[in-house]
């Protein structure tokens, strides 16, 4: 299942980038006390109770006139009706409750959706304050107090949002099923290849970009294994998302990647390789996918004897990056190739998955060494000492040396590239991360 989503909403200064910041433990969002600071919808990971969960911060609702009142309230509470498993209410002690306050609370009580009463700005040590009483009119529940300022209250307020989670969705999927996340660009074919897996019209499939608007799975048992294929919104550039809804489509889809343990990345044969391509492979190679590119509508594309090896190597100077990222080219709609999707998908999940014993990346990083010697630098000689494998998803190997700053970057690319030679580790980002160890310790 989908990690949930959690919304922020509330109107002008109440403290709900100050209760973000807080929730999720950095300072991401702007915080002013001018309203209107907060204008597009920030996201971030949050964990509680072993809970993980989505964060939003969503901009306030503000109040001009009637008009623009209702409105704006009916685009916020739609954002979050729509999107969020939770939405966390936020109000403020010291204006106590506001007629927005009452607008607010009247459109999300008719949404069904479970809404957590957060009083804000609580800030005083003791007792809780009586005004705090007065939010009961609202008929939203009990109201929390929180200080989004010093934390106090978090807890309780954490501990009710994580109340309304359904335990089950929290579980990890079947151990044996692969989590594959299929992303894109708009319109690229992502939902006609979830139907093509599946062998039914399940997903609505139309030219007009955007359908998608939420990450759905879909599991698949076959021969060739278990997988749980998700698809996703098609990521567009910041700046052509037009919509609050599919601000939060967005949001899924990143977090589709989070959860997946392979990444689709598709293509548009004809449209070919665009900016937006490398962005959003760029984000399942930072959180360490095992990557494939499937290039798709490979049946519309006019060809030779020659066109695919053309097409491959352009590929993969365009995916320079991810260059061990193996590159397959499909048709969904006509189901070219699918069966050999399948086997790439789990090959390249259990190269993610690969682990190397200590003793064997030593042996590599001995010829390694010997082969081409450590940089020096004013006649101090790098030396590595030993290399061992912390942990895999992605496979994540931990040098010793005596200096970090000897270490050069196209030393370790060296090093990467002597351990994919000898153990393969195709379709999967590879981690060095470099330990200072002192002379003689």
């Amino acid at each position: 299942m989908s990690k949930p989503i959690v919304a922020i909403v509330g109107r002008p200064n109440v403290g709900k980038s100050t209760l973000f910041n807080k929730l999720i433990g950095e300072r991401r969002a702007i915080v002013d006390d001018t309203p209107g600071v907060t204008r597009d919808r920030l996201f971030g990971d949050c964990e509680w109770l072993n809970y993980r969960f989505s964060l939003i911060d969503t901009g306030g609702i503000e109040m001009e006139s009637d008009e623009v009142i209702t409105s704006h309230i009916r685009a916020q509470a739609k954002l979050a009706i729509d999107m969020a498993d939770v939405i966390i209410f936020v109000t403020d002690i010291r204006s106590g409750v506001t007629a927005a306050d009452h607008e607010v609370a009247s459109l999300l009580q008719k949404s069904g959706r479970p809404v957590v009463l957060c009083v804000n700005k609580c800030d005083s040590i003791g007792a809780t304050p009586v005004d705090i009483y007065e939010f009961y009119d609202l008929g939203i529940g009990d109201p929390i107090a929180v200080s989004s300022v010093h934390g106090h209250g978090t807890g309780d307020l954490l501990d009710t949002v994580c109340s309304y989670f359904d335990e089950k969705a929290q579980e990890e999927e079947d151990n044996d099923a692969i989590k594959v996340a299929v992303i894109g660009r708009p319109n690229v074919g992502k939902s006609t290849l979830i139907n093509c897996v599946l062998g039914e019209q399940r997903m609505i499939v139309s030219n007009i970009a955007g359908t998608t608007r939420d990450a759905v799975d879909a599991e698949i048992e076959n021969e060739y294994g278990h997988f749980i294929f998700i698809d996703t919104a098609g990521l567009r550039k910041r700046g052509k998302i037009e919509d609050d809804i599919e601000r939060f489509s967005a949001v899924r889809a990143l977090a589709a990647v989070d959860r997946a343990d392979v990444c689709v990345i598709m293509i548009d044969a004809a449209e070919g390789f665009a900016e937006q391509d490398s962005k959003i492979a760029g984000y399942a190679h930072e959180q360490g996918k095992g990557c494939i590119i499937a290039v798709n509508k490979w049946d519309a594309v006019e060809k030779d004897g020659k066109t695919m090896d053309v097409q491959r190597k352009k590929y993969m100077n365009d995916f320079s990056f991810m260059s061990y990222a193996p590159i397959i080219f499909i048709s969904a709609k006509e189901k070219i190739r699918i069966d050999r999707l399948y086997e790439l998908i789990k090959f390249v999940d259990e190269q993610n998955a690969m682990r190397i014993s200590t003793g064997m990346l030593n042996e590599v990083l001995a010829r390694a060494t010997a082969k081409v010697q450590p940089p020096s630098d004013k006649g101090r000689r790098l030396k590595i000492y030993y290399i061992t494998q912390p942990s895999i998803r992605p496979p994540t190997f931990v040098l010793f040396c005596n200096s970090a700053e000897l270490f050069h970057f196209s030393y370790q690319r060296y090093i990467e590239n002597q351990i994919r030679e000898t153990f393969g580790l195709e379709g999967t980002p590879v981690r060095l991360l470099i330990r200072e160890r002192g002379e003689g310790k």
